[in-house]
């Protein structure tokens, strides 16, 4: 009998057929940026206030200056920090036809006592600071008592992220790699169009869960597909290499939302790739290593031919053994994850960094939109940062090993958020340093949580492992809208101390798990609780 890797050593490792598919699936990492994040710029909530007709009118009249007309027409209040700002909820509840024929601010101030002055909701709707741009929130004034639908449009996503992820795994599993991977497209093209023509707020929540239902089983299954079909070593550099597209995603979502100016159009912009990803059904093969799990032999045998002829490699007559040594006869459950102690220290610790991980990245990225700067600029630039986690993990894990690299990883991205929440403003680049650092931090434990996950199983249970402890990477997405949004009304950098503690918190828990730099990967759960025999 001859094992896949065998003949995969005959065809070649990491040839130009694997390099071509490779290239292709990095492409599916690039628009998941946009779909992941893109509520920083579709769901910008710019500078607003209530609208008023009479006071428009006066302010006109009279010449006021906007900053005038704001202290005229809307009561201070305290925001995060203290300052005293013009209300962006309330307004004077004055008649301002009747209040007299006087222009002079100082003699209106006099009139408009605070103290005594009624005041009154935005019944009129809003005004936005948000000149020649449209984003959601400013088309279905998701603001004031409304702005926690906000927070909803990022959560449907990952609720669709944890289901889908689960349902495409199946589906994968059960009608093969391409097949998903395809299917996941169709859908992907079909709602997001469906999410930038939503003619209402309920809809769009639908149709953006509906979306986020094919894009991480796709994502996940163009992963699985890549690592099957390459060599051993190579796995966890095109894993990561993978990853790191994404961050070239990051750095394009910015220049993007710059030159659309309305979200719905820049819905469609992120949308289109995964209409031309269907072209994919003449480039991309079967895993073969799929085929050969459903004893499909001879269509395993046929893709692994062509690869080695494109890869100008030729094979021996030992394809015509070729099996499956990847078949096992233990069915794998949940239980086998928490049964025994280390398994179920395992199943913890990795769950709880999935959890961190999301809830801190999706909450630094998220954090920019509120932050009152250039956004574009802001997002551009903690968006390079994310380069060197690809390269400190490829350089770190076969020298110093997993675990060490890991856990300071989640301590960097901690220690950078509570720095950051107690820098003043006033040092504006210091603590825009010190915000990339933490964002590089988290983005090298997210990256290495994925491979460090699938060697702390056993070969049966490895694949439900990391599907069990990856869902919940989805709950800590569905958590960080409402943690960063509601937190920041209290307190801008309160969101931050709260992700500090989470990051320091998992990377302690790092600390107790085994290390695994040059150990076999384990096959059996003997191998995970008895590791010294």
């Amino acid at each position: 009998m001859t094992s896949f890797d065998a003949v995969l050593d005959e065809a070649g490792k990491f040839g130009r057929c694997q390099k071509r598919i490779f290239a292709l699936f990095c492409l599916v990492s690039m628009p998941w940026a946009g779909v992941y994040v893109g509520i920083v710029f579709q769901g910008f909530t710019p500078p607003h206030r209530c609208r008023d007709a009479p006071a428009a009118r006066r302010a006109a009249q009279c010449g006021w200056s906007p900053e005038d007309g704001r202290r005229l027409t809307l009561p201070a209040v305290n925001v995060s920090g203290g300052t005293a700002r013009p209300s962006a909820c309330r307004r004077y509840d004055v008649d301002w036809n009747r209040t007299g024929t006087t222009c002079d601010p100082r003699d209106l101030v006099l009139d408009l006592d605070p103290a005594t002055t009624p005041t009154a909701g935005c019944t009129e709707g809003w005004d936005y600071d948000y000149p020649g741009r449209r984003s959601f929130v400013t088309e279905f004034d998701l603001v004031c008592s409304r702005s926690w639908l906000v927070d909803m449009y990022q959560a449907t996503l990952n609720i669709g992220f944890l289901v889908g992820s689960i349902a495409t795994g199946y589906l994968a599993d059960r009608f093969g790699r391409k097949l998903s991977f395809l299917m996941s497209n169709v859908m992907n093209g079909l709602t997001g169009v469906l999410v930038a023509v939503a003619p209402d707020y309920t809809s769009l929540l639908v149709f953006r869960t509906l979306f986020g239902f094919g894009v991480k089983g796709g994502w996940v299954v163009g992963y699985v597909l890549i690592t099957e079909i390459v060599g051993v070593e190579y796995r966890r550099t095109v894993g990561v290499l993978y990853q790191m597209f994404f961050s070239v995603g990051i750095l394009l979502l910015p220049l993007l939302a710059y030159f659309i100016t309305d979200w719905r159009w820049l819905q469609v912009a992120i949308t289109v790739p995964y209409i031309l990803f269907l072209s994919y059904y003449w480039f991309i093969p079967e895993s073969p290593r799929w085929l050969l799990s459903q004893n499909k032999k001879a269509q395993a045998v046929k893709i692994t031919q062509a690869m080695a002829k494109e890869n100008n490699r030729t094979l021996s007559k030992n394809i015509e053994n070729l099996t499956d040594e990847n078949v096992v006869s233990t069915t794998a459950s949940f239980m086998d994850l928490i049964r025994t102690p280390n398994m179920r220290k395992h199943t913890f610790i990795l769950s709880f960094n999935w959890f961190t991980s999301a809830v801190v990245y999706q909450g630094l990225i998220m954090r920019l939109g509120i932050l009152g700067g250039n956004v574009y600029v802001d997002f551009l630039i903690s968006g390079l940062v994310e380069f060197p986690a690809a390269f400190l993990i490829l350089f770190t894990i076969d020298r110093i090993g997993r675990r060490l690299p890991f856990a300071a990883a989640n301590m960097v991205a901690g220690t950078s958020c509570f720095v950051t929440a107690f820098i003043p403003d006033s040092l504006f680049w210091l603590k825009t340093v010190v915000a990339c650092i933490g964002r590089l931090g988290i983005t090298m434990a997210f990256e290495m949580v994925v491979f460090v996950n699938t060697e702390l199983y056993p070969t049966f249970v490895r694949n439900l492992g990391v599907s069990v402890c990856s869902t919940l990477c989805d709950v800590g997405g569905i958590v960080a809208p409402f943690l960063l949004y509601r937190l920041a009304v209290i307190w801008l950098e309160l969101p931050l101390i709260i992700f500090g503690s989470l990051a320091f918190v998992a990377g302690g828990l790092v600390l107790m798990l085994p290390e695994t730099r040059g150990v076999p990967l384990p096959d059996t759960i003997d191998d995970i609780e008895f590791p010294e025999k």
